[in-house]
């Protein structure tokens, strides 16, 4: 890119004025129950594992009380 152009790549989205990651919480949440379901259908295996894992992980980073789910 020449010295003498804008960087057109940078300045994206000047004109959203909204959070871009609006419903993080609620899929967050929502991907939790689903790995649960999956657990007590098809038992616990070592898939299902890191994924309730990373899910936890997730949560915390949201700070969402495991008991109020």
């Amino acid at each position: 890119m020449p010295a003498n152009k804008r960087p057109r790549r940078v300045n994206y989205a000047v004109n959203k004025k909204w959070p871009k990651g609006g419903s993080k919480v609620a899929k967050a949440i929502c991907h939790y129950k689903k790995l649960q379901k999956r657990i007590k259908f098809e038992w616990e295996t070592k898939w299902l594992k890191n994924a309730i894992s990373i899910a936890l992980i997730k949560l915390k980073k949201y700070s969402i009380n495991l008991n109020k789910i």
